[in-house]
């Protein structure tokens, strides 16, 4: 018998599979719930009205809290924001996105180092650890590892989700806005929400594992790949009416500094605001 804990498995037909490759799932594939909702994952930007209500929200949380953590040091926080004038504020410095403003609650994640800096300095002692790139790096992915939970979570109970990582944008302006204090520093926001049903918008194809998954040693994809890769996105993107692909895309984003939407400078504004990251 299978525990009542342990999500079932099966070997059936997979709907997402076939969304996110283009391709019927390999033959023998295992399935469950979890892995069926994973696959189904898509960025929602239109909302329809109503907020989040606050069990819901603790129940997120709690999700994003059950994360793993680099050595339980927890170096991450989230800002709730509900309040429509500070959301339109953070609308307008993170690329001016509406769904900022229309989604029924926005999360700031923080990579943060204030806490555990204010209790060493209680007890005396130095934190110049904070300083160095590693714990940058380490406040950083316990962000990113919680808001995916929270993200899998909400998607879990019927609302949709889309990461803002616009908010590095202006992150020194952000962080004066939401009262950071040094050591913290908004490393992206996410919007939840419930789905606007007439939103057509789908699961996007992602890059064939074999791009992706490299056995033993690194492999660059071959030209073959990419264009198949290409073609899929064009396709979809066709669906949503927008004449685009994905190399294009890909090639723009490493051009050059101007690519980086003013993010260039992050460096000094993680060191202005108590992460030297040296």
């Amino acid at each position: 018998m299978t525990p009542c804990n342990v999500p079932r498995v099966t070997t059936e037909s997979h709907d997402g599979w076939s969304g996110r490759y283009g391709s019927a799932a390999p033959e023998g594939l295992p399935r469950n719930d979890v892995l069926d909702l994973l696959y189904r994952h898509r960025s929602v930007r239109r909302f329809a009205p109503g907020e989040i209500d606050d069990a819901t929200l603790t129940a997120i949380i709690a999700a994003a809290q059950s994360a793993s953590t680099s050595s339980n040091l927890q170096a991450w926080s989230v800002i709730e924001v509900r309040d429509p004038d500070r959301r339109d504020a953070l609308a307008r410095l993170a690329g001016d996105q509406d769904f900022i403003r229309r989604g029924g609650v926005f999360l700031v994640f923080v990579a943060d180092w204030a806490r555990a800096r204010e209790l060493a300095h209680r007890a005396g002692e130095p934190s110049d650890a904070v300083e160095y790139m590693e714990s940058t790096i380490v406040g950083f992915i316990d962000a990113a590892l919680a808001a995916q939970n929270a993200v899998i979570a909400a998607e879990s109970l019927g609302l949709g989700a889309v990461y803002v990582g616009a908010v590095r944008n202006h992150p020194e302006q952000i962080a004066d806005l939401l009262e950071l204090p040094a050591g913290a520093f908004p490393a992206f926001g996410v919007v939840l929400g419930r789905p606007d049903p007439d939103d057509r918008a789908g699961v996007k194809p992602r890059l064939p594992q074999r791009v992706v998954r490299h056995r033993e040693t690194y492999r660059l994809p071959d030209d073959a790949e990419i264009a198949a890769y290409e073609e899929a996105v064009t396709a979809y993107y066709r669906t949503q009416g927008e004449p685009r692909g994905w190399l294009r895309a890909a090639i723009a984003r490493v051009r050059g500094a101007a690519s980086l939407h003013g993010r260039h400078t992050m460096r000094r504004s993680l060191e202005r605001r108590g992460l030297s990251s040296r």
